[in-house]
């Protein structure tokens, strides 16, 4: 009976420990995720304002600025999933890639300091953007890993837990640069 009672109870803590470790895991993707909002809102927000400043010298760029803008205000909308989100972003890291390789064709707005200015601020939250897409994706893979791997894989059934999506670049982005289409005179 004393022995049933044991293994009874090593069993009830270690399924206790696997639904806290699956849940602190849960928890650390939702983290990360809300990191990468943070950024992306941050993000949104300068793109008004490069927008405005484009405007002024790009005509014929106004669709992708519209697209851009129109993104932005769905975005804003907090009604996307996180896979919506991730994929908002892919297209939103393209547009604005579009945008910059379109201002090399303005030498006066290369050369304003508030463009400057901009493309600064714009590039440091690229840069954390890409951080904080690394830090969801290990939290992502440690997250899934517990999802595959037994026995948390069947605590991770029972609270009807779902894989989540990885931050990946596009095909565009995974092309090899063209860094003599980038320095051409």
């Amino acid at each position: 009976m004393s022995v049933t009672l044991i293994v009874v109870g090593i069993l009830a803590v270690a399924l206790i420990l696997i639904y806290n470790s699956l849940v602190g895991k849960k928890n650390q993707v939702a983290n990360a995720f809300s990191s990468i909002d943070v950024l992306l809102k941050k993000r949104f927000d300068l793109i008004p304002n490069l927008a405005e400043m484009v405007k002024r010298y790009m005509k014929h760029e106004a669709d992708v600025l519209t697209r851009v803008t129109d993104m932005r205000a769905k975005a804003a909308s907090g009604t996307m999933t996180d896979a919506e989100a991730v994929e908002l972003d892919k297209t939103v890291t393209g547009a604005l890639g579009r945008i910059m390789m379109a201002v090399e064709n303005y030498p006066d707005l290369k050369a304003s300091e508030n463009f400057l200015n901009l493309q600064a601020s714009l590039n440091e939250v690229e840069e954390q953007i890409s951080a904080a897409r690394r830090a969801y994706n290990a939290s992502v893979k440690d997250y899934n890993n517990a999802l595959e791997m037994f026995p948390s894989n069947l605590v991770a059934g029972l609270m009807r837990y779902q894989q989540k999506v990885f931050f990946a670049i596009g095909t565009r982005e995974a092309q090899p640069v063209d860094v003599g289409r980038i320095f051409k005179t």
